[in-house]
């Protein structure tokens, strides 16, 4: 009987044929292509839902993967799928896009997204609070509205997000919970819209 491991989904077989293929990578990095098959999709998307442009979103993606091809070499595993490091190369590829063409950062969420999300705060989801929602989420700094947006839009757990921020499970579970509640407080604020 094979088991999936509900938090990364990935079987313990899953994952020795991922540290397989990162051995043979390592090796040579010709052999980078079933991981580049196995995540492509996956950074796109993680990528082009903080773009406002797809060609850039793109391109910061073949970034990422060619960072990730050159250095396979250091790629420690930390019993996690290689999917945090590549992660934590996106999210550094994001900024130093953001910081190249000055790009204003976007926050791509669909309706149901935000439904899911608003019911942390056990408020009706009206377009008033969708919008109160957008302004406290705008009022965030950069390393809270990514906390936010990995745990609740994109329900990850907190170790992974710990592995793709480069900080310990626990300290990405209080650092969540802090930005929770000052998003809480933004959403609460009485503002005119």
């Amino acid at each position: 009987m094979r088991t999936i491991n509900p938090i990364y989904h990935h079987s313990d077989q899953m994952l020795s044929q991922e540290m397989e293929w990162i051995l043979s990578a390592k090796e040579d990095p010709k052999n980078f292509a079933p991981l580049y098959e196995k995540y492509h999709e996956q950074i796109f998307r993680y990528v082009y839902q903080r773009m406002d442009d797809k060609q850039t979103a793109y391109d910061v993606t073949s970034q990422v993967f060619f960072k990730a091809m050159k250095n396979i070499y250091k790629y420690e595993y930390r019993g996690v799928p290689l999917a945090s490091w590549l992660y934590r190369i996106a999210k550094s590829e994001l900024n130093q896009a953001y910081r190249d063409s000055r790009a204003k950062r976007t926050i791509n969420i669909d309706n149901t997204q935000v439904a899911t999300f608003m019911e942390v705060f056990e408020e009706e989801t009206n377009a008033m609070n969708k919008k109160r929602l957008f302004n406290a989420l705008s009022q965030l700094n950069g390393l809270d509205l990514q906390l936010i947006e990995l745990r609740y839009f994109e329900d990850r757990p907190y170790k992974e997000v710990g592995e793709i921020l480069n900080i310990k499970e626990n300290n990405a579970k209080v650092k969540t919970f802090r930005a929770l509640e000052k998003l809480k407080k933004l959403f609460n604020k009485k503002i005119s819209l």
